[in-house]
Parts: structure tokens; C-alpha cells; sequence
């Protein structure tokens, strides 16, 4: 039986034979016909000549950059622009998504994350014009948000000269942010993650990881649960051409000792209580792109006074450069007030009316511990006392 499915055109704007081949292999294999360009200009003109829903788009060639490829573009096609660049500075990245890019990934780049993100966009509908509004489709939406507000952590951390807080905005209804802990014997355990994508799809993705990450829970060694629950995420994300960026830690609460695992996410601080501010390095890929991945652990001291903040990349994209990222970050970490404040201060660096993306916080505070004395003299007035 012929197939009635008209074929979906791709253009790749590269001027590396070796990766322009790479790319076609990898486009064909999500059954694209494709076009290849050696330059900007050529690619301008292969794109209307196609009119290709997908292109790939290096930001350094021989005539004219990505960033003028790109605008030029926009100016008559819709398709979908993913930009490669070996650069890895922000200003590049968010210059390239202001000229009109869906997305970009890094040289070199895996094969499979840029087949996932490629996946993702397409899940995107482009809708030239608001369609009426579904009823159901509207009620569906709300009870989804409902039950995902449910799956976020609802008891309090209860633990001595600790304060924890979280706080979570979907870019839409329901979103692929998820943070959850609970207590054990000795501390807690953390988990914060991001699944690629947003709205319906990328809800259930984080609903998966919530109630995989919960599952082993009782598996003492960090490493070994970690690569237990990672194994049975990446059949399911396979699946679904899908990834997970995820910061998973276990606090010791009596010494301060977190041990973490980070997957790709990479957007974890620790703020001391005197020092500058430190970014918590990422251990390996995000889960579901590599089958058989590792990730080692790390550790961290959480002194008296010292903070663990976490965020996901939507307070990133709200700045210029990461230096900038993280010195925000850093001064609302230190604005005062209890932890709960601080994931406020958090959200506002990406305002809701500007934000494209789900924006989470949470944050892990150490009390300062009150002199003995004190405490006596507190007690004598009854009085409480806050922190120093």
C-alpha cells in the first residue's frame, strides 16, 4: 500500500562536510527529505525553494553569520530553527533565540538528545490564529493541574535548624518542573527535576520520575539508586523521545553532609554563609540520552548559615549572561527572611507576564544556631527568637 503521508522537508545550513553528512544521516532517520547548504545564503534560498518545516542552522559560516541566516528566514518561513554552535556562551544562545530560533544545542552534540529535541518541537503546534476554546479540553486541563499541584511535596521538612521551601509556576496549566522531598531517619531526601517540553507530555514525564525517584528511596548508596532509577527512566523515555535534567540529594541533617547527583541540570548554588556564591557543577548528560550513563556523586557541607538553592532554566533564560544568573541568584539567596521569602525573590527574576518557560525554586537553609546563653536569657523573657 502507498503511503498518503506527505514527506516533511529539512534544510541544513552547515559548512563542515563531516557534520552537514552527520546531520542528514540523523534527519533521515526521522524520515525527513533533506537539503544541504554549504552557507547562509544558499540556505536562505534552499529553505524557500523547499519550503522546509525544519532547519538546522550553524551560526558560523564562510558568508554570512547564523544570526542574519535566521532573521532572514522569518522573514517568509515558519519553520522550525534549531541553531548549532560551538560557542557555549549565554549571549549567543539567548541572541540566537531573539532573532527567531525554536532551540539550539552545543557542538558536539549527541545524536539522540538532538533527534529529542527535534521530537519536542514538533509536538509544538504552530496556530497562526487562536481557535475557539475546547470546554472539555479546558476542564481537562484544570483537573491536570489540580492532580500535578498534588504531586508537589505537601508536608513540611521538619528538621532541627533547618528551613526548607519550594516554589513552583508552569509556563501553562500544568508544566515538566517538579521538585519533591520527604524525611528519613537521619535528614532528608531531595529531588529536583525538569523534563524537556512543556504542557501535558512533559506533566506526565515528571509524574514518572516523582514515582520513580520515590521507588528508591531505600537503597542506601546514592550512585546505585540514582543508576537504578536512571536505568528505568531511559526505557520509558526512549519511548517517548523525550530527556529528564534532574539534581537529586540526601541530607544528612545532624552534620550538614548532602551528597548529590547531578544530571545535566547544573543550575544548583551553594551559598555560604560568608564567601562568594558556588555553582554546583553537572556530573554527566541528562537522563534518557545515553543508555548505560553513570553519574558519580559529589558532596557538600551545609554549615550553619549556609544555603542549598536550586532553580530550573526559566530563571536562567530570564538573563543576559550566567555571571549575571548567578549573582541574582546569589543576592536573593542573601535578601533575608525565611526560605519561603527567598523562593519568592526567586520567581520574580523571571516575571510571569515575560517567562516562557516553567520557573521553580527551592531552598535548603541552615540555621545559625543562638549562643547558650542566650537561649537562657530568650527563654527567662519568653520570648522567641528568629535567626543570626
Amino acid at each position: 500500500m502507498v503511503s498518503t503521508v506527505s514527506p516533511r522537508h529539512a534544510v541544513v545550513v552547515e559548512d563542515d562536510a563531516d557534520i552537514r553528512g552527520l546531520l542528514v544521516l540523523i534527519l533521515e532517520q526521522l524520515d525527513f527529505v533533506v537539503t544541504e547548504a554549504p552557507d547562509g545564503l544558499s540556505g536562505v534560498e534552499a529553505v524557500r525553494n523547499t519550503n522546509a518545516e525544519l532547519v538546522t542552522l550553524d551560526i558560523n559560516l564562510p558568508d554570512i553569520d547564523g544570526m542574519e541566516v535566521c532573521r532572514r528566514m522569518r522573514e517568509f518561513s515558519d519553520a522550525y530553527i534549531m541553531m548549532l554552535t560551538a560557542r557555549a556562551d549565554e549571549i549567543d544562545r539567548l541572541n540566537g533565540l531573539d532573532t527567531g530560533a525554536d532551540d539550539y544545542i552545543n557542538k558536539p552534540f549527541s545524536p539522540k538528545e538532538l533527534q529529542a529535541r527535534i521530537r519536542a518541537l514538533f509536538r509544538r503546534a504552530r496556530t497562526p490564529a487562536a481557535p475557539a476554546e475546547d470546554t472539555r479540553q479546558t476542564d481537562e486541563l484544570a483537573r491536570a493541574a489540580v492532580v500535578q499541584k498534588s504531586l508537589l511535596p505537601q508536608e513540611t521538612v521538619r528538621l532541627n535548624d533547618y528551613d526548607v521551601a519550594g516554589a513552583f509556576r508552569p509556563s501553562r496549566s500544568v508544566g515538566g518542573d517538579f521538585y519533591d522531598w520527604y524525611q528519613t531517619s537521619d535528614g532528608m531526601h531531595l529531588t529536583f527535576a525538569d523534563a524537556m517540553g512543556k504542557g501535558m507530555g512533559a506533566a506526565l514525564i515528571a509524574a514518572t520520575v516523582r514515582a520513580v525517584m520515590r521507588s528508591v528511596a531505600d537503597t542506601p548508596a546514592i550512585a546505585d539508586a540514582f543508576e537504578s532509577a536512571s536505568a528505568t527512566l531511559t526505557a520509558d523515555l526512549n519511548q517517548s523521545g523525550s530527556f529528564v535534567t534532574m539534581f537529586h540529594g540526601r541530607l544528612v541533617s545532624a552534620s550538614g553532609k548532602l551528597s548529590y547527583i547531578d544530571a545535566g541540570h547544573g543550575l544548583g548554588l551553594h551559598v555560604p554563609a560568608e564567601g562568594a556564591a558556588r555553582r554546583l557543577v553537572s556530573a554527566g548528560p541528562p537522563v534518557g540520552i545515553m543508555d548505560g550513563q553513570q553519574w558519580p556523586a559529589a558532596e557538600l557541607q551545609l554549615e550553619p548559615g549556609d544555603s542549598l538553592v536550586i532553580v530550573s532554566d526559566g530563571v536562567l533564560d530570564a538573563h543576559d549572561s550566567l555571571e549575571e544568573f548567578v549573582r541574582n541568584v546569589e543576592k536573593a539567596a542573601r535578601s533575608g527572611g525565611t526560605s519561603d521569602d527567598v523562593c519568592a525573590a526567586l520567581l520574580e527574576l523571571a516575571p510571569a507576564d515575560t517567562a516562557e518557560d516553567d520557573v521553580t525554586a527551592v531552598v535548603v537553609h541552615r540555621r545559625r544556631k543562638v549562643h547558650p546563653t542566650l537561649d537562657a536569657g530568650l527563654e527567662r523573657n519568653h520570648s522567641g527568637v528568629a535567626e543570626y
